[in-house]
């Protein structure tokens, strides 16, 4: 992209900065979480993160402050009930195939019927549509923690490097190859070639984790590993399935805030704008993985 005469691949500094500063800060405490033996700074951390995000989704939808706010309050108490009554230890193999279709069938038709299909959704479903995919993805990040930190982290690179190789595609070769747009009524930003950008990142991502974790025998197997055992067609079908599924959740939340006419989901993150804008990518990627990875 050319500006003022200067090829730009890059965000402004200061924006740059500021996201870097907030993505450190945010991994300062993640990671510790994370490694901790007691899994409760986990729960803690992620709960407190899903309420936020509770919060922000009513917004979203329109709800009054008040109402709002105890959408946030009750996601969190919902999470928290939750764990301390054993919930997190159980098998739902079923809740990840029912989110993960629903998921799929959400995608499918708001990627097709736009801004107008979801507002016509009444308000009281949209609410609760999100209430449950923020709690089947918390429930997926404590499971998924429970299984292993390789196996965690592995979902998480996928989703983060997806976005990332995307961004950064796009920024270099947006347009060059295909002129037509990902979805330009939704996010005029996004295009094909960023999104095959994502895919063989991904890709060759999975690939050096699996040849890695085969040597280091490093705790629990990976996601990729899990999908490796399926046999190679298995696992590169899984994988382009997810990586899909990233993108659709990323383009779903933009779709969600123009209907609500708002750029970010809140401020709560400098320079990121809300919890929602962070996690957005997961929010689909979380419950299909489990369904995927653990059977």
């Amino acid at each position: 992209m050319r500006q003022d005469g200067q090829w730009r691949f890059f965000p402004r500094l200061p924006v740059l900065k500021q996201r870097v500063i907030t993505a450190v800060m945010l991994l300062a405490v993640l990671i510790p979480a994370v490694w901790a033996d007691d899994p409760l700074a986990f729960v803690l951390f992620t709960t407190l993160m899903m309420g936020a995000a509770g919060w922000e989704w009513a917004r979203l939808c329109a709800l009054p402050r008040w109402p709002a706010r105890a959408s946030g309050v009750a996601c969190a108490m919902l999470c928290l009930i939750f764990w301390r009554e054993g919930g997190t230890a159980q098998a739902w193999p079923w809740l990840w195939w029912a989110v993960g279709s629903a998921w799929v069938l959400l995608a499918a038709s708001l990627l097709r019927g736009g801004v107008d299909a979801w507002l016509r959704v009444p308000t009281a479903i949209r609410w609760g549509v999100g209430m449950v995919a923020l709690f089947a993805a918390w429930l997926a990040l404590v499971q998924a923690r429970a299984i292993g930190v390789n196996f965690l982290f592995s979902v998480l690179v996928l989703v983060w490097g997806a976005d990332v190789a995307a961004y950064f595609c796009g920024r270099m070769w947006g347009g060059r190859w295909i002129a037509r747009k990902l979805a330009v009524a939704i996010s005029p930003g996004k295009t094909w070639e960023g999104a095959l950008g994502g895919l063989l990142l991904v890709m060759a991502l999975a690939f050096l984790w699996r040849q890695w974790e085969m040597v280091s025998q490093w705790g629990a197997l990976s996601l990729y590993g899990r999908l490796g055992a399926g046999g190679p067609v298995f696992m590169v079908v899984s994988l382009a399935f997810l990586t899909t599924m990233s993108v659709a959740g990323d383009l779903l939340e933009s779709l969600f805030k123009r209907a609500a006419g708002v750029k970010d989901s809140s401020q709560l993150l400098p320079g990121h704008g809300g919890v929602l804008d962070r996690i957005d990518a997961l929010l689909p990627v979380l419950p299909l993985a489990m369904w995927l990875g653990v059977r």
